[in-house]
């Protein structure tokens, strides 16, 4: 089986989650039987066991503060729309969690120490039965029935639920803007304690996020991640005083964290340039120091109550191990271990924006290669030097891979993530061009074998620059895109319509001309060269509909393409069908460009 093959099959385990007050009891996600699904693990006696098994995989769960239950969400083959199931830590029958709610689409879960729980739901108009559409949240106490305590037509959701379960923190964007959250936090009955937003309704692009209540009883401190140095970076907020606390956390780059199981410290993720490492800042003495971690990116972390730190790493050689700073390795799956790949470079390319960061892999040997343009999906992510059992795939056939963190991306500052709005698509494949133009003038890429590909908004990317930019590839590959901006826009899930709304600055009815010029549809009559897609009948993010308008104009233009569609949504949680679609791409890359 050849090496690539064996890092898709290899057993897999993401970061196990804890149970906070039985931190024995732990709940993780694994492929170990092919397909990823949600497993328990008992550390106090070594016991693990499969806590879901269906066709398409399980991935969302969470273990209450008690550690006997485990809370998933299940939909239907990855429509993303469903209602949370609960199943007995030891096992036993699944029974709706919230047997008074009807199916939507998860917008955070909280559970309290004392039975109660925050559901939070998002659902298309009239989906409810109600004609009215957007998000909503639910209170349930022990033994009673589920209670509506806040709707609104934009997006908001569970954010976090306060120790004692008196405090429920809510991240929304009722001033319409979906990139931007503000936070109210309000009792268990919907009645507003305090209200923090740095976007002053709406006229100013600087959003919060939630990263916790402080984990002690009597304590009402409000872990909050903030914009205002430009950046990503906490701060504490007491709702009930109105205290605000700035945390000097002198690094460069977006800062992330969370609470020590005291209350005490923070353990801060600081990501920057593609990297990512752990750091401790006590509370007390206003101190940071380092975790020390290998090089690559740090993914997940979590701080035991034993003061030991578990986290998920890899690098672009190195496949993923969860590791503790006791240094162990936490879990480690049975069987064969997935073979390593070459290291990243990186590459900065001036662009029309600033700076453009690319990340390269390439094979043994001197260029100029055939070459995957490998671009990411959010727009709101980034590549890291994190392993990519894809790029790998590409790697050892013989091509290089380039991977752009294009303006949109996280991780180089705010102006950079918000830079992309109402020209859509346009502003990034500028990025992605200069990088091109450095690639090939380098002699890292033969200009003859260029593939512009990617997933989900890498993949509607890919479509739209191979409209829009005709000349400068060889070949597309697209999955899960975004291929008819205005039917995706009308078939989507309503919150990523916010988003678009956000992006495009109002509907396909009040700025058609945006959502035109940012469409892949209209320039579809520009595509000189194969393509291939590949799409989720049930994909409630980039929907059917709008990829087979797109495929029905490149086969009324006899323009060389291939599609496949796979019973799942935005993507599948099957190794083999994983490997199959990048056997599929693979294959159609080898025939159209013979290499």
């Amino acid at each position: 089986m050849p090496d690539w093959e064996l890092r898709f099959r290899a057993p897999r385990v993401g970061l196990p989650e804890w149970a906070e007050d039985a931190p024995d009891r732990s709940l993780f996600v694994s492929n170990a039987t092919g397909v990823f699904e949600l497993y328990a693990w008992d550390r106090s006696t070594g016991a693990q066991r499969q806590v879901t098994d269906r066709p398409n995989g399980t991935t969302d769960g969470v273990l209450s503060p008690d550690g006997r239950w485990i809370w998933w969400f299940r939909d239907t083959d990855g429509d993303e729309f469903g209602v949370w199931m609960r199943q007995p830590f030891e096992g036993g029958e699944d029974v709706p969690a919230v047997p008074g709610l009807a199916p939507s689409y998860p917008a955070g879960l909280a559970l309290g120490r004392d039975g109660t729980a925050v559901v939070g739901r998002s659902v298309d108009e009239s989906a409810d039965g109600e004609g009215e559409g957007g998000s909503s949240l639910h209170v349930v106490r022990p033994g009673g029935e589920p209670v509506e305590i806040y709707r609104h037509p934009e997006s908001a959701g569970v954010g976090d639920l306060s120790y004692d379960s008196s405090l429920i923190a809510v991240e929304h964007t009722e001033h319409g803007d979906a990139m931007h959250s503000a936070i109210r936090v309000v009792t268990l009955d919907g009645k507003t304690v305090a209200e923090l937003d740095d976007t002053k309704g709406g006229s100013e692009e600087l959003g919060l996020m939630v990263m916790g209540f402080a984990p002690v009883a009597g304590d009402s401190r409000l872990l909050v991640g903030h914009q205002r140095g430009g950046r990503w970076e906490p701060m504490i907020w007491d709702p009930v005083t109105g205290e605000e606390t700035a945390l000097a956390i002198d690094l460069p780059g977006d800062i992330g964290a969370g609470w020590s199981p005291d209350g005490s410290a923070l353990l801060v993720e600081h990501s920057h340039q593609a990297r990512g490492e752990l750091w401790w800042y006590d509370l007390t003495g206003r101190e940071l120091s380092r975790i020390e971690t290998p090089a690559g990116t740090v993914s997940g972390a979590t701080a035991r109550p034993d003061g030991t730190v578990e986290f998920l790493w890899s690098s672009a050689a190195q496949p993923p191990e969860i590791r503790s700073t006791t240094g162990r390795v936490v879990l480690d799956p049975p069987g064969a271990k997935a073979p390593g790949s070459v290291p990243v470079t990186d590459a900065w390319v001036d662009g029309p924006g600033g700076r453009v960061h690319a990340l390269v892999q390439k094979p043994a040997g001197d260029g100029p290669f055939p070459c995957v343009f490998d671009i990411h999906g959010g727009p709101t992510w980034h590549d890291s030097d994190a392993f990519a059992s894809g790029t790998a795939a590409w790697v050892d056939h013989g091509f290089a891979v380039v991977r752009v963190n294009y303006r949109g991306s996280t991780g180089y500052g705010r102006e950079w993530t918000d830079a992309l709005k109402h020209r859509v698509g346009l502003i990034e494949l500028e990025d992605i061009a200069a990088v091109r133009e450095w690639a090939v003038e380098s002699g890292l890429a033969d200009p003859e074998r260029l593939v512009l590909s990617g997933g989900s908004w890498g993949g509607y990317l890919t479509l739209l620059g191979l409209g829009t930019q005709p000349e400068s590839w060889s070949l597309g590959l697209a999955a899960v895109p975004v291929a008819d901006y205005v039917t995706a826009y009308h078939d989507e899930m309503e919150a990523l319509k916010a988003m678009d709304r956000t992006l495009l600055g109002g509907t396909p009815e009040e700025v058609p001309e945006r959502f035109e010029a940012s469409s892949p549809l209209t320039y579809v009559d520009e595509v000189r060269v194969p393509v291939y897609i590949s799409a989720g009948v049930n994909d409630p993010r980039c929907p059917i509909r709008q990829v087979e308008n797109y495929v029905r104009r490149l086969e009324q233009r006899g323009v060389p393409h291939e599609v496949y569609r796979y019973d799942a949504g935005h993507g599948s949680l099957v190794v083999e069908e994983r490997i199959k679609q990048l056997r599929m791409e693979i294959d159609f890359v080898r025939r159209h460009l013979g290499v």
